[in-house]
């Protein structure tokens, strides 16, 4: 039987075999882009942070011509790759730690982790995802680092039952802002595991939640009058530098730590590593620590979230091999008028799965972008304006750059930010694009990425 053989598996010796040359971090040991590994100035505090999706022994295949033998039904087995993970994790020693698919169902390996965690100094939060799924989220924060002011989760409610955590901390350790101040500095992170896109008429939910998640920081710093501060994005997002919700971050200020610290700086760089061999055997690059610095600038939230949105549908109109005109006759729905009516457009969207499933754009998503698309307000869409939808200037309006406009222009603030300054995944061979078909410690690779603060000036936000 195939479940035999596998004590014997690399898996369950005390060290990969795919992983025996990598030196992982340790704190703030760095890699330089020669592979060698250097330490940072010493005046120079850095903070490390790790996500993983760490594979829920519910859905770990150990047969694949049986898919339904799981590593769940196996104590010894899913007990002890669980326990080699956590003494990775526990080898780097990074200042945060992310993990996506960690089972909150099983209460002997939610005890395993909270008490070795624990016992090396990290304080940790978990969150199921919804409709009892099984598996979930799970944050630790070194306290030697970082004190934690306050815990949210948020639940997406959707098809998908994903969910969020978000951690406001403050660092133990002060940074100097100028030469005369230093501070605590606080930090928000954020940990998520987005839906999978199993047909791409879901990459619409993928978008909604990285939405809700911006929306959600959005007004978590308003309500509570919090000063500009850097944003730390973790987890496995489903979806890579080519995908419409990459973009969508970039546009709202973000940046890939991996891409940042290895210069990777377009789409063609999307295929030179990997983090992921999903079910079908695909290898893909999926997993993102993100950081938006508070300098960054970046387009109104909706305005980006429109944007993206109308993306999707521009992409699932070309997947119906529709050009230009061809999709704007089919969105006006051949009627024998050259503009497209509101009533066209929705039947329009309701033909290419984007609305009327429970999963699709919402009524009020759809008015939203009616509303966006509807330059002149008059009711209809001419081709000058479809073309601007399809050709993505839309939001190209005059005397509008399309920049946050919540700040005092001309005032300036002293904040601290961070810089990466390195990044690598493990195992190693992700790094080139190849999955190593001895690493089983996940279906993932793990993360990890270093940063080191910075002083920046800051466009002065309004309260």
């Amino acid at each position: 039987m195939v479940l035999a053989g596998l004590y014997n598996d690399p898996e369950f010796a005390n060290v990969d075999s795919t992983e025996n040359e990598s030196v992982p971090f340790r704190g703030t040991v760095l890699r330089t882009k020669s592979g060698k590994i250097s330490s940072p100035v010493e005046e120079e505090p850095c903070v490390s942070c790790t996500t993983f999706n760490i594979l829920a022994p519910i859905y770990k295949r150990l047969d694949q011509q049986n898919q339904n033998i799981r590593e769940s039904d196996f104590r010894a087995f899913w007990l002890a790759r669980n326990e080699r993970i956590v003494d990775w994790l526990l080898c780097e020693s990074s200042s945060i730690i992310c993990l996506q698919e960690f089972w909150v169902g099983n209460e002997e390996l939610v005890h395993m982790f909270e008490g070795r965690l624990g016992a090396a100094g990290y304080e940790t939060f978990k969150l199921a995802r919804t409709n009892n799924r099984g598996d979930g989220l799970l944050t630790a924060i070194h306290k030697d680092y970082f004190r934690v002011l306050n815990y949210r989760e948020l639940l997406f409610n959707d098809c998908g039952d994903r969910v969020a955590q978000l951690l406001h901390v403050q660092s133990v350790v002060q940074f100097s802002v100028n030469q005369n101040s230093r501070v605590e500095q606080e930090i928000l992170i954020v940990n998520t595991h987005l839906l999978f896109p199993h047909d791409s008429s879901l990459s619409v939910v993928r978008l909604h939640q990285v939405y809700q998640i911006l929306l959600y920081l959005e007004t978590y710093q308003k309500e509570n009058k919090l000063t500009q501060m850097p944003v730390i994005l973790c987890g496995d997002w489903n979806g890579s530098k080519r995908g419409h919700v990459y973009k969508f971050l970039r546009s709202q200020g973000f940046v890939s730590s991996y891409d940042i610290a290895h210069e990777y700086t377009n789409s063609a760089d999307a295929d030179k590593w990997v983090s992921h061999r999903n079910h079908r055997g695909n290898i893909c690059g999926v997993d993102f620590i993100w950081l938006r610095n508070p300098n960054k600038p970046r387009k109104p939230l909706k305005i980006s979230w429109a944007e993206a949105a109308f993306g999707i549908i521009k992409f699932q109109l070309q997947k119906a091999s529709l050009a230009e005109r061809d999709a704007f006759a089919f969105l006006r729905a051949d009627n024998n008028v050259n503009h497209i009516t509101y009533s066209a457009f929705c039947d329009a969207l309701r033909q290419v799965n984007l609305t009327g499933l429970s999963y699709g754009l919402s009524f009020q998503d759809t008015k939203e972008l009616w509303v966006q698309a509807d330059f002149d307000g008059n009711g209809v869409l001419d081709y000058e304006e479809f073309k601007r939808i399809w050709n993505s200037t839309w939001s190209e309006r005059p005397d509008d750059d399309c920049c946050s406009d919540d700040s005092n222009e001309g005032i300036e603030e002293e904040a601290v930010g961070f810089t990466v300054k390195n990044a690598a995944l493990f195992p190693r061979e992700v790094e080139k694009g190849i999955w190593p078909e001895n690493y089983s410690l996940s279906d993932h690779a793990r993360l990890t990425a270093v940063f080191s603060p910075v002083r920046l000036r800051c466009p002065q936000r309004s309260p």
